[in-house]
């Protein structure tokens, strides 16, 4: 009996002495979470607008679906040939087939005047010669119609741009950081997360349907300057992040 109950003390002192150490490393193994700080930060800049840009739309009508649609598709292809001369980027956006009906003022109801095909391409150049030689070429011919002719910002100068501000973006919000936690005699360290909100403005050119810039329509963002050349506003860029940084 005695022997037993020296079993259980030795037993039960055991037990004890193991949960103290478990606890005692537990608590050494078990790293703290580090304090965090989230903070905001932003850039703004702006990018110059590098190509110009228009659009041409060839529209067809006929009684017959497939005429129609043969008309339009022939008379883009002879665009297309003559844009390939120039070295150009096209890129075809609309395709479109439809019955046209036209509203009689005489008899209240709509007449069905045929089957109208659209399509529309966007040309885009790094000059405005060009773009001119595109205005000269169709001016007045039948079934062809320019617009929209514009300036943008090419994704290979927004590109590093937008990088650098994005870069901008996170050093503010990093400056931010420091200056909140400094008081504490500490400072921002890893970074652990960022969100970005990217915007870019683009400003809408005028419509343009004559092949002779004195004809052009100057705009709040698009206009000739005093030795002829077509000149925009730059793209806008702005950059907002929200980081959550290290305290250390």
């Amino acid at each position: 009996m005695k022997n037993t109950k020296n079993i259980i003390v030795w037993t039960a002192s055991v037990i004890g002495a193991a949960a103290v150490i478990a606890l005692i490393f537990g608590n050494v193994n078990t790293p703290r979470e580090p304090g965090t700080i989230s903070v905001s930060g932003e850039c703004l800049t702006s990018a110059p607008k590098d190509k110009i840009a228009i659009t041409l739309r060839v529209t067809t009508v006929d009684k017959n679906a497939t005429k129609s649609m043969k008309s339009a598709t022939d008379k883009m292809a002879q665009i297309t040939e003559f844009l390939k001369t120039l070295d150009v980027k096209m890129q075809t956006t609309e395709f479109d087939s439809y019955e046209k009906k036209e509203w009689n003022q005489s008899t209240k109801k709509y007449d069905k005047i045929g089957i109208e095909t659209q399509i529309s391409m966007d040309v885009s150049a790094d000059n405005m010669e060009k773009i001119e030689k595109i205005l000269n070429a169709f001016a007045g011919k039948e079934n062809v119609y320019t617009e929209d002719l514009r300036m943008f910002t090419s994704n290979e100068t927004l590109k590093p741009i937008m990088e650098n501000c994005l870069g901008g973006a996170l050093e503010n919000a990093r400056a931010r950081a420091n200056a909140l936690v400094a008081p504490d005699n500490k400072k921002a360290g890893k970074l652990l997360s960022v969100s970005t909100n990217i915007g870019r403005s683009y400003s809408s050119g005028p419509v343009f349907r004559a092949a002779k810039m004195a004809l052009f329509e100057e705009s709040a963002d698009m206009a000739i300057d005093t030795g002829g050349s077509l000149v925009a506003k730059d793209t806008e860029i702005t950059v907002n992040v929200s980081a959550v940084f290290e305290i250390k």
